[in-house]
């Protein structure tokens, strides 16, 4: 195996499962297809996996181009390993409730935090909510 620097050593994944963790928290899976010089990304039979708790769901989401700056963290699937996840599949309806239920949960949370903090004459970190980059 020799060792290509920067991107060309994506060269070897052409044509492998793999997954995918974009910036903006979505994980998404299927075949590499295509790079460029930029880390850019074709996928091809994609999905994207909803994780909550130890349920998932899978949406179809076909062919997929991924921005490069986008991608946090890129990985191949073990295929023989594939099936013997310890996490139940749920239907896409039933997955999507639950992500709904538990982000309500965390900006509940995050709102009692901020109201105790403000109690105590703290003032809440101001986290940014757009995408400066």
């Amino acid at each position: 195996m020799n060792y290509l620097p920067g991107t060309a050593s994506l060269i070897e994944e052409i044509d492998k499962k793999l997954l995918v963790v974009l910036r903006d928290g979505r994980t998404l899976i299927g075949y590499l297809r295509s790079i460029d010089q930029f880390a850019n990304l074709v996928l091809h039979r994609t999905i994207e996996r909803i994780h909550v708790g130890d349920k998932y769901g899978d949406i179809p989401r076909g062919i997929f181009v991924v921005r490069g700056e986008n991608v946090v963290l890129l990985g191949e699937i073990d295929t023989e390993n594939e099936d013997k996840l310890p996490l139940k599949e749920v239907p896409i309806d039933d997955i999507l409730e639950m992500q709904r239920e538990e982000q309500i949960q965390k900006q509940q949370e995050e709102e009692r935090k901020k109201k105790s903090m403000l109690e105590r004459g703290l003032q809440p970190h101001s986290e940014l909510h757009d995408d400066l980059y």
